[in-house]
């Protein structure tokens, strides 16, 4: 039977190139690995869990399919689930904090010399990961952003290269702002109501805090008039 994925990791896998050799970080049962090597994109992949439940449960998963010699699966943290011998050339890693993301590719940033795409997917604080991607030698080649149960998610696909982004770009995304679509003006309407329920809360003296909300409400409704 095929491995079924959300459609979360489903838009994360569409970016995986043909033939890559991946490296899945915080494999999560080894579900993505599983469903690529099913539908022939790749042919190996390490995926790797730092948790040793998380990491039992990706072994039975692969043990238990017809992939066992195409996955291996590594109890590690991050990006110590592979070495310069494996010749990896892609890295995924999805459905962690923004932050979580940034120090994962900061602590392992030494092996990143081999490998050709980064595929990121944040659950917050996007802008820390598009950031990181532009300190340190990586640039975004395609953003895509999907809503699965009342959640935001936003995929980064970057590649070696070099990038300079403006405030607005880091924090909504280069590729979004220029789709601004349906479920990107969603995101952000919500984000605006969310803003302004909490500076309903802010008393009328505390004018630097209302001041720093009412600035995020204003870029928010510049991005999104760019559609009308």
């Amino acid at each position: 039977m095929k491995q079924k994925i959300s459609k979360r990791l489903e838009m994360v896998a569409q970016f995986v190139p043909q033939d890559a050799r991946l490296v899945d970080v915080g494999s999560d049962h080894a579900y993505l690995p599983l469903f690529l090597v099913e539908r022939g994109v790749i042919s190996y992949a390490i995926a790797g869990e730092v948790v040793q439940g998380p990491y039992q449960s990706a072994l039975q998963n692969v043990q238990n399919s017809d992939h066992k010699d195409c996955i291996e699966v590594r109890l590690a943290n991050g990006l110590a689930a592979f070495e310069e011998v494996d010749q990896m050339t892609t890295i995924t890693i999805a459905g962690m904090g923004g932050r979580l993301i940034a120090d994962i590719l900061e602590a392992g940033k030494d092996k990143l010399n081999q490998i050709e795409r980064l595929i990121l997917q944040p659950n917050n604080r996007e802008d820390d990961v598009r950031v990181w991607l532009e300190k340190h030698g990586f640039k975004l080649v395609a953003e895509n952003m999907i809503e699965e149960h009342g959640k935001f998610y936003e995929i980064l696909v970057a590649e070696p290269g070099s990038q300079t982004l403006t405030a607005m770009e880091r924090r909504f995304g280069p590729y979004l702002l220029q789709k601004v679509s349906p479920v990107f003006q969603k995101k952000w309407e919500l984000e605006i109501d969310k803003l302004q329920h909490a500076l309903d809360q802010i008393p009328t003296e505390h004018e630097v805090e209302r001041n720093h909300i009412e600035e995020k409400i204003q870029h928010i409704k510049e991005v999104l008039d760019v559609s009308k």
